[in-house]
């Protein structure tokens, strides 16, 4: 190859145009006077020199000096492009090619890969990357199945295998034909090898970690950028580099609400819409879908443009009512777990007295809703929630890990074995259930309106495998 440009689809007396001219053809020796065939394709059109050919590179004289033009303006050879605003123009000795964009390229496969699916009521593919437990997916996919669409798990990408073991053994979207991609993402996106036995997936679910994002997290590294975290405020590129490769129709991404406003987030806004999706983002406040756990978090869908998809669509249904007593574990599986807390209780007095404006969070139990449950609850802090001994006030314990997934809706046979820590870290650095298993009936919705959708409004044109050599 010598030369990679782009050119643009324009328009001539009502047919599309191709217009190239000067130094890079005549590098390739398409020199003015030369002659030239055109061997068509699907989805490709390659302009080869010959002496035979029926085609000639015209001239036109800019600044003193002859230089080449080719000119092509033909509805019946151009239609094949009519779908696309751009070509790719690869040139090499003796020969032009002109295809579509590779971006452009991928939106179409990803386009055509899910309307058969759909067409042929084949399940969904999905893909999780920052997987943990899989509670994002198993959300989703609960979502989408209830709304009537079969799903299936490619590949779950997780850094702690231990988590993959769990998630194998509990979480029922985790098959047998499900790839355990275990490692660093950023080691993994970037091995050309495993990527390219990969599966491709239509939905692709993604939790990045939020350690350098989240106001905490920044503060106890002292960041002066979330993307300073030395361990997880890069994978951004990762996450980047398995879109790419995965090529999904949707990608869904939840964070803390901190997230949005991150070099990050720019950069995955900007991207996406290169690789062409439109870019979706909503915060969900947990306990306006039913979950008891007062939990905000940011969602951003990026969907391929072809598919509908509307948040403002997206509204939680009525739900009943309940007290964080629906939820709290029997006394007797708590008889040990209860503490005066004489420290914490001194120090809320300290904080009290230095004007520091800290207090503890205390639940009886008769409340509608409880804060944020983090993921070092077990480290039993002064401000994180504790739940009152319903006879004797004195008495205060931290949630069970029961409970804490109960409050975010989270199935318990997902924490099923986990001891407290484990189960508490995992939970607090997650979603809250019901909000994205409704984004997941959502979703199936939209997914099910674009296989309804007009094939032909769509500007389809076939895929071809492409032949140019490197």
């Amino acid at each position: 190859m010598q030369t990679y440009t782009t050119a643009s689809v324009g328009n001539h007396r009502g047919a599309p145009r191709v217009w190239l001219q000067g130094a890079n053809p005549a590098r390739a020796g398409f020199t003015p006077g030369s002659t030239y065939r055109i061997e068509e394709g699907p989805d490709y059109l390659v302009l080869q020199l010959t002496l035979e050919g029926d085609k000639v590179v015209s001239k036109k004289l800019e600044n003193g000096v002859w230089i080449p033009v080719i000119d092509l303006n033909s509805q019946k050879m151009l239609d094949r492009f009519k779908a696309f605003g751009a070509l790719r123009i690869i040139m090499m000795e003796g020969e032009i090619w002109m295809c579509p964009l590779a971006s452009d390229k991928r939106k179409q496969t990803r386009l055509q890969r899910l309307r058969k699916k759909l067409q042929e009521n084949k399940p969904i593919a999905m893909g999780g990357i920052a997987y943990g437990l899989g509670v994002l997916d198993h959300a989703l996919h609960a979502g989408m199945e209830e709304e009537g669409l079969k799903t299936e798990l490619g590949f779950a990408n997780e850094v702690r295998p231990e988590l993959i073991d769990q998630a194998q053994e509990y979480n029922s979207t985790f098959t047998a034909t499900t790839q355990a991609l275990i490692g660093p993402m950023q080691e993994i996106a970037f091995d050309e090898k495993t990527m390219a036995r990969v599966k491709q997936v239509d939905v692709l679910a993604a939790g990045l970690p939020c350690s350098g994002a989240s106001l905490a997290g920044r503060a106890k590294r002292k960041l002066s950028h979330p993307e300073d975290h030395p361990l997880v405020g890069h994978l951004v590129v990762a996450g980047l580099a398995f879109i790419a490769k995965v090529n999904p129709a949707m990608f869904v991404l939840e964070n803390v609400p901190a997230y949005q406003n991150t070099a990050s987030s720019s950069i995955l806004r900007n991207q996406l819409r290169d690789w062409g999706y439109d870019v979706h983002e909503r915060e969900f406040l947990a306990t306006e879908w039913g979950d008891l756990e007062k939990r905000n978090r940011w969602c951003m869908v990026a969907v391929t443009r072809g598919i509908p998809f509307d948040f403002a669509e997206m509204q939680p249904e009525p739900f009943v009512v309940r007290s964080l007593s629906d939820v709290l574990e029997k006394p007797e599986a708590v008889v040990d777990r209860w503490s005066e807390m004489p420290g914490l209780k001194a120090k809320l007095e300290r904080d009290r007295a230095d004007g520091k404006g800290f207090e503890m969070q205390i639940y009886t139990g008769e409340e509608s809703h409880i804060n944020t449950l983090t993921k070092g609850i077990t480290k039993n802090r002064s401000t994180d929630p504790k739940i009152q001994h319903p006879e004797n006030k004195d008495l205060l314990r931290i949630p069970t890990a029961k409970e804490h997934a109960l409050c975010k809706g989270v199935p318990l046979e997902l924490i099923t074995g986990l001891a407290q820590t484990p189960a508490h870290e995992m939970l607090g650095q997650g979603i809250c259930y019901k909000p994205f298993k409704a984004l997941g009936v959502y979703i199936a919705k939209c997914l099910k309106k674009f296989g309804e959708m007009d094939a032909e409004n769509l500007a389809w044109t076939n895929v071809a495998a492409l032949k140019v050599a490197g």
